[in-house]
């Protein structure tokens, strides 16, 4: 009777352990946390603060400010800048102690860290025997850093033009032949390596691999003022374009007035420089493919030439920060979409603290440029009736011929002497 029972209870109890088995098998581990089994290594996280310290920020680093330059992308007061305001703004950036009571990394190693990831593109292990870091705590650095530079500079280094800076681009456009530019369009292409399979054929561009798109604006000093990211790589720029809101402060009426006038006629639509596959809108100013008299051969000639500044801040966008020259290796999107539009702030902030920030002065009656900031205060949305009309303005296809005809004509007169006119005039096959 007694060796029945306890065989019924060790029945029992090898029910309940095999349950227990059974679900734990069925929960999937918490992603993150300690992991059993694995080993920690005493990475010495102050004596990597130390040699960082020695290298870059003593009083007498090992290495210079131009060697400092080119290994973080930008001069050392912007990274001391941005590493300040990184602790201020994102508490994962401050200096603790961890569980044992061991001194975590500091701000500037972490801001490192996620700068050399940003500017080499480079794998996370590549850094663990310079930095001291861990992989898993190298990505958390990037990720956390990429978001906090979108919180903290968003605002001011992905912003439209303000009055005086809007002013000095029109003079500076003005200036190339073009009155009334304020800036070329154009889209990028980012390889995405690590695109899910399912999406892989929505994702697929015109080089057949998955990438994903940016519609950027940019000025002659390769200063981008619109970012568009996210796209599937399928898309091309005219189907980019009618998803972007290059536009909407435009159709709500809150762009800035920019009045100009070209060969005797008055306009008060600023517009962009664009490729071929762009609309013929009255915001867009393309080429002429098939150029035929000499003054169209001129205009096409400056207009691609001027045209090629969205096309040089991507090249210099990719070559500052590598991580966006090669295949991105990050499965998660939002990663992706959040170091794509850090790069472009960090880019804008390297072009603002490397060049001389006093714009030059330009008299009313030189140039009749905004008189209003373009960033109001307050942005009203307009009615349905009002937005319809912004949008048949922008794309007024009679006034974009007009534009180009007036430009054509004003481009000439700009270039050429009375001499040079009259010498191609005489050998044009189809004059005027």
């Amino acid at each position: 009777m007694c060796g029945s029972a306890a065989a019924s209870s060790r029945k029992q109890q090898e029910l309940i352990a095999a349950a227990a088995v059974v679900q734990t098998l069925g929960k999937k581990r918490k992603w993150g946390g300690s992991v059993p089994g694995h080993e920690t290594k005493d990475r010495d996280r102050i004596g990597g603060d130390i040699r960082l310290n020695n290298d870059y920020f003593g009083l007498r680093p090992l290495f210079n400010e131009e060697i400092f330059r080119r290994r973080f992308r930008m001069r050392k007061s912007l990274f001391l800048r941005i590493a300040d305001d990184m602790e201020l703004a994102n508490d994962k950036f401050k200096q603790k102690k961890d569980a044992t009571g061991k001194l975590g990394f500091s701000p500037k190693q972490k801001c490192t860290v996620a700068l050399k990831m940003l500017g080499y593109g480079s794998i996370a292990d590549a850094h663990d025997d310079g930095i001291r870091m861990g992989e898993s705590t190298i990505f958390e650095c990037l990720t956390e850093f990429v978001k906090t530079v979108i919180a903290v500079y968003g605002p001011e280094y992905l912003r439209p033009p303000n009055e005086s800076e809007l002013k000095h681009i029109l003079a500076t456009n003005e200036a190339r032949g073009f009155p009334g530019m304020i800036g070329s369009i154009d889209c990028m292409h980012w390889e995405w390596e690590r695109c899910p399979t399912a999406l892989a054929g929505m994702y697929k561009g015109h080089k057949g691999k998955p990438t994903i798109i940016l519609e950027a604006v940019a000025t002659k000093d390769l200063r981008i003022w619109h970012a568009f990211f996210g796209l599937p790589g399928s898309h091309n720029d005219i189907n980019v374009l009618q998803r972007s809101p290059v536009f909407d402060d435009v159709a709500n009426g809150n762009g800035p007035p920019v009045d100009f006038s070209v060969n005797g006629n008055n306009y008060s639509l600023g517009y962009y420089l664009a490729d071929g596959i762009y609309p013929e809108w009255a915001t867009f100013v393309k080429s002429i493919s098939a150029a035929i008299s000499n003054k169209q051969k001129v205009f096409a000639s400056q207009q691609e030439a001027c045209r090629k500044d969205v096309e040089r801040a991507f090249g210099v966008l990719q070559a500052k920060w590598k991580i966006l020259h090669g295949p991105a290796r990050l499965w998660n999107k939002r990663t992706l979409n959040s170091i794509m539009i850090a790069c472009v702030i960090l880019h804008n902030m390297v072009i603002e603290d490397e060049r001389d920030l006093v714009l030059p002065v330009v008299h009313t009656s030189e140039w009749p440029g905004a008189a209003n900031p373009p960033m109001s205060a307050v942005r009203s949305n307009a009615s349905i009736e009002e937005f319809m009309d912004a949008l048949s303005v922008i794309q007024d296809k009679e006034a974009a011929r007009n534009l180009k005809a007036d430009l054509v004509e004003h481009m000439w007169g700009l270039l050429m002497t009375p001499l040079q006119a009259e010498v191609f005039l005489v050998h044009d096959p189809s004059p005027g």
